[in-house]
């Protein structure tokens, strides 16, 4: 089995406040792709786990979310001459959304831990083995319902 490192996107990889609908928009932090490139060539297998509620609110579509992970790919691709992270998953569901098929409570939204469960079934990871980061407690606490180890990053400030 698998070490892991999951991986917040907003705010642990990208600095963004805001909900990011379009490419145009990724700046990636700065120490981001040697930090990454420094875990991918421990043999940490990166994934990323993200809530993107935009797409439950009718800001933008789970093709943006795709455009956005592209272009976050493509910088770390240049930064580091590598394809880092080895998958991205990402929640479009939102209790309160204005999007009827993606309203409502759903397993995959942190802080449940359905985005971490279905990534070790699939890439066969070992979640006691693994670890999660990222800028929110509702992070810590899917990290930690899923069996991980965590790490808060509160460069920004924690909500």
């Amino acid at each position: 089995m698998a070490r892991g490192v999951f991986l917040d996107r907003d705010n642990t990889i990208i600095d963004n406040d805001d909900h990011l609908g379009d490419p145009r928009g990724v700046k990636l932090f700065d120490d981001a792709p040697h930090a990454l490139q420094t875990l991918h060539d421990a043999e940490w297998l990166l994934v990323v786990v993200t809530n993107q509620s935009g797409v439950a609110r009718g800001l933008f579509t789970e093709e943006d979310v795709h455009a956005v992970h592209a272009e976050i790919r493509r910088q770390l691709a240049d930064a580091t001459g590598q394809e880092l992270i080895r998958h991205w998953y990402h929640s479009p569901w939102h209790p309160d959304g204005e999007v009827e098929r993606f309203r409502g409570s759903h397993h995959t939204r942190k802080p449940g831990p359905g985005m971490l469960l279905e990534a070790a079934e699939s890439l066969d990871i070992d979640l006691a083995a693994s670890w999660m980061l990222g800028d929110q407690v509702r992070d810590i606490r899917a990290g930690q319902a899923a069996g991980c180890r965590t790490i808060l990053l509160t460069m920004g400030g924690v909500s």
